[in-house]
């Protein structure tokens, strides 16, 4: 598991980025169910994967103040 770039993030479109939040969350979810139950190895992977869904909720949020910008200069 590489930790995400915000490169990478950035040239993902909206939809591709929703995906990997999910993605992201999933084996979140199943590394804190291995670390619970004693079978996780690498604990770092967890801080990982907690680094990279706040790195892809940072581009969500940041597309979405864009985006209502945008809106509201189109309007102004």
């Amino acid at each position: 598991m590489a930790s995400l770039k915000p490169e990478e993030l950035r040239d993902l479109p909206d939809d591709g980025l929703v995906q990997r939040l999910a993605e992201t969350r999933e084996d979140l979810f199943k590394l804190r169910f291995r670390h619970i139950t004693g079978q996780l190895d690498n604990y770092s992977a967890l801080r990982e994967l907690k680094r990279d869904v706040a790195r892809i909720n940072t581009e969500l949020r940041a597309r979405e103040i864009a985006a209502a910008e945008a809106l509201e200069k189109a309007d102004g």
